[in-house]
């Protein structure tokens, strides 16, 4: 799975929400060891100072657990896996409410696009 990186924003930042995705969705599994800084750098073409930073990031978060003989872990709380996944949901949420916005949607008119939606698929 590659890395998606753009210059409008700082790299660490990038690295951990790409990263903060992929163990919400299960690319790293909870309780699972996480790769290494150098192996994380070398994927994404960065400097692993800068891999440090979103690894710490994620630690700070409570994402991934550092064991000083073991690595690092991904965490197994399923609070913290559930908050982080409601966090990017809520995140999803409000472009989608903006976008609509900008093609002259209302929050209630957007809403019903996807109840509308919903009752297709049923």
């Amino acid at each position: 799975m590659d890395f998606e990186l753009q210059s409008s924003r700082p790299i660490w930042q990038q690295l951990t929400e790409q990263l903060s995705r992929r163990i919400v969705t299960g690319v790293y599994e909870p309780g699972s060891k996480f790769p290494t800084v150098r192996e994380l750098a070398a994927e994404a073409g960065v400097n692993p100072n800068t891999m440090q930073r979103a690894l710490a990031q994620l630690e700070s978060m409570g994402l991934v657990n550092t064991n000083r003989t073991a690595g690092r872990t991904v965490t197994e709380d399923v609070e913290v896996l559930d908050a982080m996944r409601e966090e990017f949901a809520k995140e999803l949420r409000e472009r989608y409410f903006s976008d609509m916005k900008e093609l002259g949607f209302t929050r209630v008119q957007a809403a019903e696009l996807i109840a509308a939606d919903k009752e297709e698929r049923e």
